[in-house]
């Protein structure tokens, strides 16, 4: 494959290492979560204004919203033990449940169920209300973001070492066995996906810039 996504914009990053990065379609705006400063940040996306932010609990690795809330995927403790957390800017942060074995990074929202990846074991897990696992998904190498986009999942996979080799990838969730097709590939060191209802974004970590892009028609 030798399609590449579509580079539309870049924005700077509110802070270093952009890890976690969700769209808030409700109030139209980015939710970005510094790895080593262990902030997040809403910001403007169209000119990278940080219009809050607030100290997090933990490493935040990973951000979705739902239904006008957003989750995280949050790292404690020397182990960095994952658990998820509610968000609302009103409440701050409230611990939900522990990931399954204490391990987990991105996430997505289907307008019912949430999902989340595991790295190393290359699947996409789907809760119920209650963080139980319902649903596994294999998606044949590892994941640095998912997100709902159309009705279907979109999904950047790859592998992290040597090279930081990722595509991004479709999948019909509808389906009881779900086959990833790559669609395109992403020419940076992507982490984390969010798809604001036109565009997909992405973070350039090591860059700490922020992308959005279109897919090859």
């Amino acid at each position: 494959m030798t399609e590449q996504i579509i580079e539309k914009r870049r924005l700077a990053s509110p802070a270093t290492t952009p890890q976690a990065l969700a769209w808030d379609r409700r109030n139209n705006k980015l939710w970005v979560g510094s790895r080593d400063l262990r902030r997040i940040y809403a910001i403007d996306p169209e000119n990278g204004t940080v219009l809050k932010q607030q100290e997090a609990p933990g490493i935040p690795w990973a951000a979705v919203v739902l239904n006008g809330e957003l989750r995280f995927t949050i790292g404690e403790g020397a182990d960095d033990d994952r658990y998820i957390y509610r968000y609302t800017p009103e409440a701050g942060f409230s611990k939900m449940f522990a990931c399954p074995e204490f391990t987990g990074s991105y996430l997505s929202f289907d307008g019912r169920n949430l999902y989340m990846s595991q790295w190393y074991k290359k699947r996409l897990l789907q809760f119920d209300h209650t963080g139980n696992v319902i649903r596994e998904i294999n998606v044949g190498a590892e994941i640095c973001g998912h997100t709902f986009a159309n009705g279907s999942l979109y999904v950047l996979r790859g592998q992290e070492h040597p090279n930081e080799d990722w595509r991004i990838a479709r999948l019909n969730p509808q389906e009881e066995t779900p086959i990833a097709e790559d669609i395109a590939v992403v020419p940076f060191a992507s982490r984390s996906l969010t798809f604001d209802g036109e565009t997909f974004w992405s973070n350039y970590r090591a860059k700490d810039t922020i992308i959005s892009f279109l897919l090859p028609s």
